[in-house]
């Protein structure tokens, strides 16, 4: 298993209205809690009114780091369906995160894990899910005279350079997908390099 389904974009602002609440669905696509957190973050700047901003995410290849918040509703009736959707859209590295404005009418629990799930599906449906394949990063440092060897190598591999840094002693930093990275690695091997490490 090298690759997992995700959602390609950003959706943003889908709006649906329930016994006077507004309920506004928001989807990130997300690699690390870091990026959830600056998500959380930026909604909260924008919607400080906001009377709960429930959200559920799954990262990792299995989705096995994952998280439902209720923030302050009954619990397990807004961050749970939410994450429901998640699983029914079979995606990770994910942030769904639903905005409640209280419009004075309570829903009660089962109203609420109905409008939380039909929120978030609706958002989801919005996305277009993407299949992408996991990156692994890698290290390599050579002499200089042995650059042009390890371009061939890195082009032939699909890597994508991040940074390069051409001294007497090169660093090199790439992304390659992590079904390539035995192969690559048996190459690299063979060439007498200074040090290449996958992080």
């Amino acid at each position: 298993m090298f690759e997992f389904q995700t959602i390609k974009k950003p959706i943003e602002d889908v709006l649906l209205k329930e016994k006077g609440s507004k309920f506004i669905g928001f989807a990130y696509p997300v690699n690390s809690e870091t990026d959830i957190k600056e998500q959380l973050n930026h909604l909260y700047e924008i919607h400080p009114k906001a009377t709960h901003h429930c959200y559920a995410y799954r990262l990792g290849i299995n989705g096995e780091n994952y998280r439902a918040n209720d923030d302050g509703e009954p619990s397990g009736s807004a961050g749970l369906p939410i994450y429901n959707q998640l699983l029914a859209h079979q995606i990770t590295n994910v942030l769904v995160v639903v905005i409640r404005y209280y419009g004075g009418t309570k829903l009660g629990v089962g109203g609420l894990v109905k409008t939380y799930k039909e929120s978030a599906k609706y958002t989801l449906e919005q996305a277009e899910i993407i299949t992408k394949e996991l990156e692994t990063e890698l290290d390599i440092q050579f002499k200089f005279s042995q650059q042009n060897q390890i371009f061939t190598l890195l082009n032939k591999y699909d890597a994508k350079i991040i940074e390069f840094d051409a001294k007497e002693i090169c660093i090199i930093k790439a992304n390659i997908k992590t079904s390539k990275k035995e192969n690559i690695s048996n190459e690299l091997s063979e060439m007498l390099l200074l040090e290449f490490n996958f992080s």
